[in-house]
């Protein structure tokens, strides 16, 4: 049996929040009436890190959290409130950079015959001859020989051990390659004892020998002979000196420090090379991140042990596993996390493309919940402002407004410019299939690559589930790899549709062997990193029609959703997934649901905000400095101002110059454009300086601040009595007007909200009103619907779901439904367009006396007028006790 998870709140763990304050709010927490701490990732992760996903040692707690002590204490503050835990984890990569990542390190000192060789995603025999059995490390400022010649890479001796330095970076040096050196010095000081540890480190199996019994041999013979050199230390103190004086003479020469690294079980490489050329799975394109092969059971077993134990003594009741489309195989990785702990509540970080559907052959509760963020946001985008918004959208900054085109393009782009190297590695797996297929074996590499270039940027969804060892396809595997192979024969007529359909086939296990299979479960681990890329990291900051929509798990090509369709997905979700998270904001969302929740009434008022846009633009036209900043971006900024007012300069300047760099049009963080970067901040600082549009701006945005908290209250009641568990992102609780990333990692203030929950708790809906500026209706709806949910089990997995159809002439802006046929949502939408007058609305609900949550009013039950149910709160949620 499941844990029985009502709620859970989101923190973000780092240096300067971390155990002792989330131990803090404990009983601010339990007051609220979340049943859970869902905490970021807390194994050991790199130095410094902000969010966790760098782990570095899966075995530790994070020391700057506060370690296992400061763990424990957590967990003690959790029990004595009557909490428990989720976890954050990440099996699909770890952080690599320097020594605190042990099992890197043993990688690049031995190679693949290092004892982790097999816990990283390395290509040990790349096409390139230069690379095989080593690791390419693209981490140099500049060419390689530029950086040699001017000794920022250096040789440096710690004692028995040797490294090498670049800057601030360090990596270890393979015993083999330190022959020569210790025999130069044993020469210089006349040591024999020295010039046999010399000539047995020449001895040492090469790091080329990977049976186990030459891997053992090797590590053995290697910590002996560097406690031999401790020793020789102590007892010959010029035999230190001799190697000091040996160290310094190869760094004064670049041509011994290169014929040293060369001898490295890694090459040293410039930073760009990594975009054309990488020698492990990466995850996305950060360098510093490693894919693991979390496949192999050692690997899970290893990674996995600190967790393992945490679940199997209910430190933790669940986790959140991140980025699963990553691994190689994701429901033999869930199977395995599934069969190790059975009662733990496992949902994925899994983006659903609209109308897709989660595999239900993977044994977790479900997704983190964007897919609902998706649905419920387009609820309250009025689809009648379609056509007039992308036409003003098309006119004023002169961009495509089709944006399956732009997502195409931005494939492609991230295909040949970011992904490139991932996209090489799997074109030479392709080219040896074919040398084995007499009908194939005369395509060029460069018609290999451009059929999976082509059908990679065709593809619909993140990825495919194909099991190719098991040899399973499932009928959406089908529909999905046709879709694209169809898509591709139909954009690029020039490419061979026999190559597509061997392609094709090949990812449909029709044609079968082991380079097949390897081509099929790698393809599959490129698509999803590709869509990551192109879609929620590019497009999305290109395409501006209508910001509210540009959110992970969306589609801002649709606008707006159909309130039956809605519906419909609440159903298939409580038959199906009725224990999946749902959630409104995430620590990776592209705006909070605040901000959308009011950015979402422009869609009432197209005409409105078309005529504030024009003003505005006349108004700011002094501000721009040889026609930039483009009109694309200057439209992103007024959207933004509207939805996250009131901003101050410095967090607009900081979300614009990102905007700006994802984008990657006029400017990148790996191609900055000092010239457009300083024209777009002049602008956005002018903008801000100028009372007459600062003033005109708080003209159209007053008029929203209270229906767009009737968004916000409305999408927040929705999401707490829909099925599934309700999640909070730190801090939203009440009204919080925070873009992305680092702008909500912000601190929270939660002396504030401990002050307003003990505060509201004896107030009236009147009182409560007056205080909304404070957040404070949120506040209530959250504590009392929470409240409801765990005195009366009206929202468990097995009640039912039903939708409430409003009948009169405003009908449509009523969202309903009743669950286990005792508790009723009732929510507004379209409150611009409504202007305050229901009408003749109503609702029907089942006979009897409700309780209305909010109000404590007692509703009897039949046709009721909606006037008159959301008179004294926007929002209403009426129960019952079981009959």
């Amino acid at each position: 049996m499941l844990p029985d998870v009502r709620a859970t709140y989101r923190v973000q763990l780092h240096g300067g929040f971390d155990f002792t304050d989330a131990a803090a709010i404990a009983a601010y927490l339990a007051e609220l009436g979340i049943s859970h701490l869902y905490c970021s990732p807390y194994l050991q992760a790199a130095p410094g890190s902000t969010h966790g996903y760098d782990v570095v040692n899966p075995h530790k707690v994070n020391e700057e959290l506060g370690g296992a002590e400061g763990h424990a204490r957590l967990c003690a503050a959790l029990e004595e409130n009557g909490l428990k835990q989720i976890l954050d984890i990440v099996p699909n990569h770890m952080a690599i950079g320097g020594r605190e990542n042990p099992w890197w390190w043993d990688v690049l000192e031995n190679g693949p015959s290092s004892r982790y060789a097999a816990y990283f995603d390395v290509d040990w025999d790349p096409p390139e001859a230069k690379l095989r059995n080593m690791v390419l490390l693209p981490v140099l400022g500049d060419h390689y020989g530029r950086v040699i010649e001017r000794a920022e890479v250096t040789l440096e001796r710690e004692g028995p051990q040797f490294i090498i330095r670049y800057h601030d970076q360090v990596f270890p040096v393979s015993p083999r390659s330190l022959d020569d050196l210790i025999a130069t010095a044993a020469q210089r000081c006349d040591s024999n004892h020295l010039a046999f540890i010399a000539d047995a480190l020449g001895q040492l199996p090469p790091s080329t020998a990977t049976d186990w019994d030459a891997v053992r041999r090797r590590h053995r013979h290697k910590e002996v002979l560097r406690e031999q050199l401790v020793r020789l230390y102590e007892e010959q103190p010029k035999v230190a000196a001799a190697l000091d004086q040996v160290v310094a003479e190869v760094n004064s020469n670049p041509d011994r420090l290169d014929a040293l690294l060369e001898r490295q079980n890694y090459r040293l490489a410039f930073w760009r090379t990594a975009g054309r050329e990488s020698g492990y799975r990466r995850f996305f394109d950060i360098n510093t991140l490693a894919g693991l092969q979390s496949e192999d059971e050692q690997v899970f077993a290893q990674t996995h042990a600190l967790i393992l134990d945490w679940l199997k003594r209910e430190v933790l009741d669940g986790v959140r596993v991140d980025h699963p489309d990553g691994l190689r195989d994701p429901e033999q990785y869930f199977n395995r996390l599934h069969a190790a702990c059975p009662r733990t509540w496992i949902t994925a970080e899994k983006i659903l493309e609209p109308g897709e559907r989660l595999p239900e052959s993977w044994p977790i509760a479900g997704t983190t919940g964007y897919d609902f963020i998706y649905r419920v946001n387009s609820l309250f985008v009025d689809p009648a402002a379609e056509a007039a918004l992308t036409d003003f959208y098309g006119e004023f900054t002169d961009e495509p407004t089709d944006f399956a085109a732009i997502v195409l393009e931005k494939k492609h782009f991230v295909l040949r410019e970011i992904l490139a190297s991932d996209l090489n590695r799997l074109t030479a797996l392709f080219v040896d299939i074919c040398e084995r297929h007499r009908r194939h074996r005369d395509y060029t590499r460069h018609e290999l690559h451009e059929a999976l270039r082509e059908v990679i940027a065709c593809f619909p969804v993140y990825r495919t589930y194909v099991r190719a060892e098991a040899g399973i396809v499932t009928d959406d595997d089908v529909r999905t790899i046709t879709a694209a192979i169809d898509a591709a024969k139909a954009n690029q007529p020039d490419l061979d549709s026999d190559l597509l359909n061997f392609l094709g086939d090949i990812l449909l296990l029709r044609r079968r062997g082991e380079l097949e299979t390897e081509l099929v479960m790698r393809f599959q681990q490129l698509t999803g990193p590709v869509m990551a890329k192109s879609v929620e990291d590019t497009a999305f900051y290109c395409f501006h029609r209508f910001i509210s929509l540009d959110e992970v798990g969306g589609d801002p090509g649709h606008f707006g959703l159909p309130l039956a369709e809605f519906h419909a997905a609440c159903a298939e979700a409580q038959a199906r997934w009725p224990r999946t998270m749902v959630a409104s904001s995430t620590h990776d969302t592209k705006r909070s649901e605040d901000v959308r929740a009011r950015l979402n009434l422009l869609s009432e008022i197209p005409d409105q905000w078309r005529k504030a846009v024009g003003r505005w633009a006349e108004l700011n036209e002094r501000y721009r400095s040889g026609g930039l900043p483009d009109r694309n971006i200057e439209y992103l900024l007024y959207q933004t101002l509207v939805g996250a007012w009131p901003i101050g300069t410095d967090r607009a300047v900081a979300y614009m110059e990102k905007a700006s760099r994802e984008a990657k049009a006029n400017t990148s963080w790996t191609h900055p454009n000092p010239v457009y970067d300083d024209a777009l901040r002049a602008f956005v600082e002018g903008v801000l300086s100028n009372p007459e549009f600062t003033a005109d701006l708080e003209n159209l945005i007053n008029p929203l601040i209270e229906p767009g908290r009737i968004n916000s209250l409305a999408q927040t009641l929705i999401k707490l009595t829909a099925p599934g568990v309700p999640d909070f992102y730190q801090g939203s609780e009440i009204w919080d007007l925070s873009l992305v990333d680092p702008d909500n990692r912000r601190p929270v203030d939660y002396d504030l909200r401990r002050r307003l929950l003990d505060e509201v708790k004896t107030m009236t809906p009147e009182e409560i009103w007056i205080r909304s500026d404070d957040g404070l209706p949120k506040l209530w709806l959250i504590r009392q619907t929470l409240k409801l949910r765990k005195d009366r089990q009206c929202f468990a997995p097995q009640d039912s779901y039903r939708a409430l159809i409003a009948g009169g002439a405003k009908s449509d802006h009523v969202i309903a439904f009743a669950r286990a046929e005792r508790a009723i949502t009732v929510a507004p939408r379209f409150l611009l367009k409504l202007n305050g007058s229901w009408g003749d609305t109503v609702i029907k609900i089942p006979t009897g006396d409700w309780h209305n949550a909010l109000t404590s009013e007692t509703v009897e039950g039949g046709e009721v007028r909606l006037a008159n149910l959301l008179k004294r709160f926007p929002v209403a949620l009426l129960s019952k006790e079981a009959e």
